[in-house]
């Protein structure tokens, strides 16, 4: 992103603003806070807001039956013997896991945590920042929750990629011709999915909510059919079926824990879309359809499995009758589609905020929509996320071998919410430690029981989310020191805006406006130093530039700049964007109307400083690092395009900056 000179924006501490990725409301559009007083959500309703969260915050969760179940007794690490005490068993710890997880943990504890609103590990740890965390404490819970925001972006590689595949698959039962036809299928739907990513999501957006309903009631359906003939699998809803589970098979029982946990994939997007929807609506959507589809599927899969072992490599497939295999495929696929959709726009937005942030160098991101900035198109990360999702479907050739890679970055990702959430109850609720730990650690013991079943999966493909996770954040975590070094070495020297001006003799004024983009308020702009220096002149109208990122996701139009007068003609703007606002410099500043400033839009000129980063011996980073920092520096989106200033009148003044 260049230094802080360049950037114009403020590096924000990750414990101020930060906001878990986001995903599409129920027409499609990322927006910000809608389930807040005058927000859409508080236009639409709950009933529409839910209808809404069931096109994006369910649809990972949605889609799980295609494949949970099924890796649950087939997997290679665990096959498991269908048997009457492993299918109650397995359906017991599903339903058990949707309670405990989803509806306990998220629910009723982690979702009344919100940051302003929002929601996500992110979010979450802005609570513990702004609490009394100090220290090398405060410096892990962040750490943990860059790692977790990392690990997400695996997730939203192998999501598309297992959802598709599982649903394509189910061509096989269609007709055995389709064998060599489902890896080819699936990555031209793939690859079609993230070509129209750049038209942007409001259309498709409109059908989410309902494509989503209609697969639900078809969950419930199909589950329905066979658990009427065979109502004894509801009896698993008593957990001694599980511990009777662990007894039968032990060994097999722990790993099949890694495929179990499928079942709640998707689960952080709960709290992480918490902000599009509000609590209530996803509430209302989790006990008024999800759940109980769920559960109906679940417990119809295992009454099927009871009476047809051999059908457990397509279970949910072979439950439908012939006759419907290939409409509900259909079905199938447009939900596993939704799903990807959910995720993509998801990273999209999770990329953007972390921009924002400082944590990511600059990069291009395309606003697709003219009524909502939160509708976003990142071109760099689309196709990255499209070859990684086209290289993992041809890799693994099949769900049973993606599953292997699906689930430990999910898992990481709530186990580290667990902890984080631990201190937001001590830190910022006041409980003691007693009472946090009543509900944190059985929370915990659930969770690293699954992590512990998913460490297994590490050599045959978990590695690979691992991996995501570990090279981003190490990223993340260099671009961030090294934005910090640059800025100490650009501001030895600086001095205030004030004395600046007093000291310099007697300019010349010539008409027009320069603004120099600059991020300290109360210092002098190197580029209106040396300007000043060299050609003695000083424009009409000069402003100093600013641009901070709020803690918030959108600010008002008419509550973002705030102007100083410092000199005649000399004024001091600072400019206030929402986390989620597009940083439009120009188009703000033409809203601008403050006594004595005289501002023609034709008559602009903006200058901004260029630094060419180079590694060098002085202390800070190591060597490997610092040539990653340069090697990001030097990929970053320029300024001029990130703050959407026109390229016919910027004027660059370059400077060298050693790290």
């Amino acid at each position: 992103m260049g230094s802080d000179q360049t950037a114009g924006q403020e590096s924000v501490e990750l414990a101020k603003k930060v906001r878990a990725p986001d995903a599409l409301t129920s027409d499609g559009e990322a927006t910000g806070g809608g389930h807040r007083q005058g927000g859409a959500g508080h236009q639409t309703g709950t009933v529409a807001l839910a209808l809404g969260a069931l096109g994006v915050v369910y649809g990972d969760i949605g889609t799980s039956p295609l494949y949970s179940l099924k890796e649950t007794f087939t997997e290679e690490s665990h096959v498991m013997t269908i048997d009457r005490i492993n299918v109650f068993g397995a359906c017991s710890l599903a339903f058990w896991a949707l309670i405990l997880i989803i509806s306990v943990k998220y629910l009723m504890f982690v979702m009344r945590a919100d940051n302003k609103g929002e929601g996500g590990i992110l979010a979450l740890t802005a609570l513990v920042g702004r609490s009394n965390s100090t220290g090398k404490k405060a410096g892990l819970l962040v750490a943990l929750g860059v790692f977790g925001t990392a690990l997400l972006y695996g997730d939203g590689i192998i999501t598309p990629a297992i959802s598709v595949l599982s649903a394509v698959e189910g061509l096989e039962e269609v007709s055995t011709s389709f064998t060599d036809w489902v890896v080819p299928i699936a990555v031209i739907i793939l690859v079609g999915l993230f070509i129209v990513q750049r038209r942007g999501t409001g259309a498709v957006g409109r059908v989410f909510g309902p494509v989503m309903m209609l697969w639900f009631v078809t969950l419930a359906i199909v589950g329905l059919s066979k658990i009427i003939p065979d109502p004894g699998i509801v009896q698993s809803i008593n957990p001694y079926h599980a511990v009777k589970y662990f007894t039968h098979e032990p060994k097999k029982a722990f790993l099949s824990l890694g495929s179990i946990f499928l079942v709640v994939t998707g689960g952080e997007a709960l709290y992480a879309d918490m902000g599009h929807f509000g609590r209530k609506p996803i509430m209302f959507g989790w006990y008024g359809m999800v759940m109980p589809s769920l559960v109906l599927t679940y417990w119809g899969q295992g009454a099927f499995l009871l009476k047809s072992p051999d059908d457990i490599e397509s279970v949910f497939f072979r439950m439908v009758p012939e006759s419907i295999v290939l409409p509900i495929v259909i079905l199938a696929t447009m939900a596993t589609i939704i799903a990807s959709q959910a995720l993509i726009s998801g990273v999209f937005s999770l990329t953007a905020q972390a921009v924002q942030m400082d944590y990511l160098p600059r990069i291009k991101v395309v606003h697709t929509s003219s009524k909502h900035y939160g509708q976003i198109y990142v071109p760099l990360v689309n196709w990255l996320l499209m070859i990684g999702c086209v290289g993992l479907v041809i890799g693994f050739q099949t769900t049973s071998n993606l599953a292997a890679a699906y689930g430990i970055a999910v898992t990481m990702t709530m186990a580290i919410t667990t902890l984080v959430f631990y201190r937001v109850l001590t830190d910022s609720w006041g409980w003691s430690n007693a009472k946090a730990m009543v509900v944190c650690l059985p929370m915990l013991l659930i969770e690293t029981g699954f992590l512990g079943a998913n460490m297994v999966k590490i050599p045959h493909g978990g590695w690979f989310a691992l991996a995501v996770g570990v090279v981003l954040m190490v990223q993340m975590q260099t671009w961030r020191r090294g934005r910090s070094l640059v800025a100490k070495r650009i501001h030895r020297g600086e001095v205030g805006i004030r004395k600046f001006l007093d000291d310099v003799e007697e300019m010349t004024r010539v008409d027009g406006t320069a603004i120099f983009m600059f991020k300290d308020s109360d210092k002098a702009p190197p580029a209106l130093v040396n300007n000043l220096e060299h050609n003695k002149v000083l424009h009409k109208t000069t402003l100093i530039v600013s641009v901070d990122t709020a803690d918030e996701p959108r600010v008002p139009a008419g509550e973002r700049a705030l102007i100083t007068r410092i000199a005649p003609g000399v004024f001091q703007v600072q400019l206030r964007f929402g986390f989620m606002d597009e940083p439009n410099v120009p188009a703000t500043l033409r809203q601008i109307d403050h006594p004595g400033l005289e501002y023609n839009d034709d008559q602009v000129t903006y200058f901004i400083g260029r630094e060419s980063i180079v590694a060098g011996k002085a202390p800070g980073m190591n060597p490997l690092a610092e040539h990653l920092f340069v090697l990001l520096n030097r990929g970053a989106d320029s300024a001029v395009r990130f703050f959407n200033l026109p390229t016919d009148r910027v004027f660059e003044v370059g400077s060298r900056v050693e790290i």
